[in-house]
């Protein structure tokens, strides 16, 4: 009875530790998020931050997130799959981390710019091209109605062809870039696109007022979209589920269908 007991705890002990050094599942892609500011700082942010951690952990894949440039250089970006820019405005890189950027992205690796993404790095003529169109101005936030305008890329697969949406919908200059695929826009005759900010003043876009798009872009991929100035927004499935078909899309290259 003795041996028999020894037998059964061994074999108990052995599928304990075969659970604990069993193999473990791989996480799909590595995200840097990176929050900084050196103009306008949104509310929002740490909405932003707890919402990406969420998708993680939703979608397995690691992120690392940081509001400080210092790992932008080549050995530390090289861990890193897809760079997410969340809310961030002004001038944030300097030089040698601009440089260190452009080689990531050489690299086939991926970006995402969320909202004032396009009003970050003015001065960088290519990061304008990277992230496609850069802000201009802003009115105040208002409903409007947005229309969808890909139905094959990730993501896009809970929005309507049409849905009602509350945002701070900015203003673009021209195209950066002429490969800009869109996938949303919002439709001018349905709130005030005016704006006055003294020297710049704006009545609108126009017919064509893109909100969301991606491209291939110096041997990566970027996304961006012009959602996500309200921190409620980061608790909206269907917001939630755009920013991660982008943010997988930058990573991986992968889920865009075509028809």
């Amino acid at each position: 009875m003795i041996r028999r007991r020894r037998l059964i705890k061994t074999v108990f002990s052995l599928l304990a530790l075969m659970t604990v050094a069993g193999p473990v599942s791989a996480s799909q892609f590595k995200a840097l998020l990176f929050t900084k500011t050196a103009g306008w700082q949104h509310d929002s942010i740490p909405a932003g931050v707890s919402a990406v951690n969420a998708l993680s952990k939703l979608h397995n894949f690691d992120v690392v997130h940081s509001n400080t440039a210092d790992v932008f250089d080549e050995s530390s970006l090289s861990q890193f799959d897809v760079v997410i820019f969340l809310l961030t405005t002004g001038d944030v890189l300097n030089e040698q981390q601009q440089d260190a950027f452009q080689k990531f992205i050489r690299q086939g690796k991926g970006y995402v710019g969320v909202h004032s993404a396009a009003d970050t790095e003015h001065d960088w003529s290519w990061y304008r091209g990277l992230v496609g169109r850069t802000f201009v101005i802003h009115p105040e936030i208002q409903s409007a109605k947005v229309d969808l305008l890909e139905k094959g890329f990730p993501g896009t697969e809970y929005m309507p062809s049409r849905f009602l949406w509350t945002e701070e919908y900015y203003g673009y200059s021209a195209e950066h870039s002429d490969r800009l695929n869109y996938i949303l826009s919002v439709d001018e005759t349905t709130y005030n696109a005016e704006a006055d900010w003294g020297e710049v003043k704006s009545s609108g876009m126009g017919v064509f007022h893109p909100l969301a798009w991606y491209q291939h872009y110096d041997g990566g991929r970027a996304f961006y979209t012009g959602l996500g100035h309200i921190a409620a927004s980061y608790r909206d499935d269907m917001f939630k589920s755009h920013l991660y078909g982008g943010i997988y899309w930058a990573a991986t290259g992968k889920g865009v269908v075509t028809e």
